[in-house]
């Protein structure tokens, strides 16, 4: 059974991040993006259960887009405004709706980085 899973780090404060919205859109074939849920980061920086799992998963580019703005806002991480990063988009493809794809983030207020993970 194919699924879609993902968790934050903050890489500032060593921790994962907690209670961030993440948004999850899909590309359509006319080039638009549609709205597929958004859900949230629990205290592990994870989700409670896979953002997609099962027969929601098919093949196809996703967009996961993290609000870490207002995370880093809230712990007193984002001194400056405008915000350098407020929205963190991540657009990747899955080729294969069978297989797991793991999109972790690892964040700060300045610098983001992800991999495809396991």
């Amino acid at each position: 059974m194919g699924r879609l899973s993902t968790h934050i780090l903050d890489t500032v404060r060593g921790k994962p991040a907690a209670d961030v919205a993440i948004d999850l859109d899909a590309l359509q074939p006319d080039g638009s993006w549609r709205h597929v849920k958004q859900v949230r980061s629990n205290a592990d920086g994870r989700t409670d259960q896979p953002v997609l799992a099962g027969d929601e998963l098919t093949a196809g580019t996703y967009m996961l887009t993290f609000h870490m703005g207002a995370y880093f806002k809230a712990h007193g991480l984002a001194a400056e405004e405008p915000l350098f990063l407020d929205l963190i988009p991540l657009r990747f493809t899955v080729g294969d709706a069978a297989a797991h794809y793991h999109v972790p983030l690892l964040a700060t207020p300045w610098s983001y980085q992800t991999y495809r993970g396991s």
